[in-house]
């Protein structure tokens, strides 16, 4: 496996613009994979904000709300870095569509694991808040932190962001 740094956080913690740092630091042209969708002004809004800091910074930007593997297939190369802006906004599509969660994610597992360049993925850390109320918002809790525990596993770095700060978890193993 090539370099993976897996950065969890907060809403609003700095995660995303941490992963571009890192990107553009070592790339020259990265490729920002995007799961999430617009589905109202405010998420418009925040769609339209990240896409203005990325501007003019070569980043190919690539849309996949659902089929992450494929976009990952379709757009590693070696020497290069993909950075995938949300593991849980992703997370949250396969449950709105109804698709086979674990499948999807073992085989997001497999693809990161052949891709030939590195690799920087965002989520938010949603575990460690208050019991959620209902079931689907607790089966979301318990499917992103399966998820977290089993890319941190195969992760070379695992950064939380807190306030915009990064705090090592796991570096260099």
């Amino acid at each position: 496996m090539q370099k993976v740094t897996l950065i969890l956080g907060g809403a609003r913690s700095g995660k995303s613009a941490h992963g571009e740092m890192l990107a553009l630091r070592s790339f020259s042209s990265p490729v920002y994979i995007f799961t999430a969708q617009a589905w109202d002004d405010e998420m418009e809004d925040r769609v339209k904000i990240h896409k203005k800091r990325r501007d003019g910074k070569n980043w190919k930007d690539i849309e996949a709300p659902l089929e992450l593997s494929e976009a990952i297939k379709n757009n590693a190369v070696k020497n290069n870095c993909i950075l995938i802006d949300c593991l849980t906004l992703w997370l949250t599509n396969l449950l709105l569509a109804g698709v086979d969660i674990d499948k999807a994610i073992d085989e997001l597992l497999a693809t990161i694991e052949a891709c030939p360049g590195e690799v920087i993925l965002i989520s938010s850390e949603v575990g460690l808040g208050i019991v959620p109320e209902n079931s689907m918002a607790r089966k979301f809790r318990d499917l992103s932190g399966k998820l977290h525990q089993k890319l941190a596993i195969e992760a070379e770095n695992v950064l939380l962001m807190v306030a915009g700060i990064p705090m090592v978890v796991k570096e260099n193993s």
